[in-house]
């Protein structure tokens, strides 16, 4: 497979990576020590990414985006990353929906949304599916019990919907224009038969952002709770079919998003620990010529190239369409870019030692903080055995 740049994706990637070291890496530190977490949100750096691209990126050029590939996606993504995860997954949850919006929304709701969403640089976009009492059930539900997965619902009345219920841990919950809600059209059926998609501006009457949860890792990232108390969506706004809400679940992104940014955090993480190794003197010899930080690092730097090339690999097919079982090699990719996220943070911590859990190099605490948030995404055993099934079905 050829994977050799073009001069358009390195142009993207040096434009990411410049960005990255002279806007993100200094404010990242200073945002993650902030108590509140409705503070540590910065939009000076939204303002400053989004004129620059990194908002609209995947839009199509026909709309007035920049249409990048898969390849650039990731490359964008990883160098954001590798000055901080959290702000780097701010500008491409934007791209998740964006990709939505481009593939299940009608030309009215493209009018609608992506006109507003391409002049505003600060807006922002997320998905409202997780629930108090509906986690991974309405990633994996059952096939007949309609008791599991999403319990906010949605009744028609004439042209409108009226949407009661809460979710959690939305992504750029308190600070997003524009989601995808997940709700329940029929009670009676699982999700997979009764669930509805709909397209939900801020600004809805009887929606309101809740609390923002207060995260050990990823501080700058905004995730709250929306509430809806008889919110009234027009008929208008429901994405794809009524009741069809799985037929609009696709799309290629999500895992490789994810992946991207590991790759990021685990590019710091070598960084890190090879800058710490050459000038940490200690028992009359660099830190560098000690075997087991030897072994520490060859170990990180293997498994960082590892993932990269299986982002890369994935991303390339993403692009061409060539990968039989794509959907599936996705979702492994995001289970073995959480299993090396967290080895190569822990790694990098060990070759530290003292240092890195005070505050003489914060940065390596923060990374694996940051790190810990993929084993709660979507790198767990729900996400193999949705590989499995999707195998069994190519």
């Amino acid at each position: 497979m050829d994977v050799s740049l073009t001069e358009e994706q390195r142009a993207w990637q040096f434009k990411a990576r410049k960005f990255a070291q002279e806007e993100l890496q200094p404010m990242s530190l200073k945002c993650d020590r902030i108590a509140d977490p409705r503070d540590t949100f910065d939009w000076d750096i939204i303002r400053k990414g989004s004129k620059l691209g990194f908002r609209t990126a995947v839009v199509s050029k026909e709309w007035g985006g920049h249409g990048i590939d898969f390849v650039t996606q990731a490359l964008v993504i990883s160098e954001l990353a590798r000055a901080d995860s959290a702000m780097a997954k701010t500008f491409s949850q934007c791209w998740k929906w964006s990709h939505l919006i481009a593939e299940f929304c009608t030309s009215d709701q493209k009018q609608r949304f992506l006109k507003p969403f391409m002049a505003d640089d600060t807006y922002l976009l997320g998905h409202a599916g997780t629930e108090p009492n509906a986690g991974s059930d309405h990633r994996l539900p059952p096939e007949d019990d309609p008791k599991s997965g999403w319990r906010l619902r949605a009744e028609r009345r004439g042209d409108e919907w009226i949407l009661n219920g809460e979710k959690c841990f939305i992504a750029n919950g308190a600070v997003g224009k524009l989601f995808f809600v997940d709700a329940r059209t029929n009670p009676d059926v699982s999700i997979h038969e009764g669930g509805t998609e709909f397209l939900v501006p801020i600004d809805t009457p009887g929606l309101r952002a809740g609390k923002v949860f207060n995260k050990s890792g990823w501080r700058f990232y905004q995730n709250a709770e929306l509430i809806f108390e008889n919110a009234r969506v027009p008929h208008a706004n429901v994405v794809g079919e009524v009741n069809g809400a799985y037929k609009t679940r696709g799309g290629r992104f999500g895992d490789l998003e994810l992946s991207a940014n590991a790759v990021g955090v685990c590019d710091a993480a070598v960084e890190m620990a090879m800058q710490h190794a050459r000038t940490r003197w200690q028992d009359g010899r660099y830190f560098k010529e000690n075997q087991t930080i030897q072994l520490k690092l060859s170990e990180m730097h293997m498994l960082t190239e590892a993932l990269r090339s299986f982002v890369m690999r994935v991303a390339a097919e993403n692009d061409d369409k060539t990968s039989v079982h794509q959907s599936a090699t996705n979702i492994l990719l995001m289970n073995f870019a959480t299993d090396v996220i967290q080895r190569v943070t822990n790694l990098n911590l060990d070759v530290h030692g003292g240092a890195g859990i005070t505050m003489m190099d914060a940065r390596v605490d923060k990374l694996v903080r940051d790190a810990i948030i993929w084993t709660h995404l979507a790198g767990d055993s729900v996400q193999r055995m949705k590989a499995v099934r999707r195998m069994k079905m190519n």
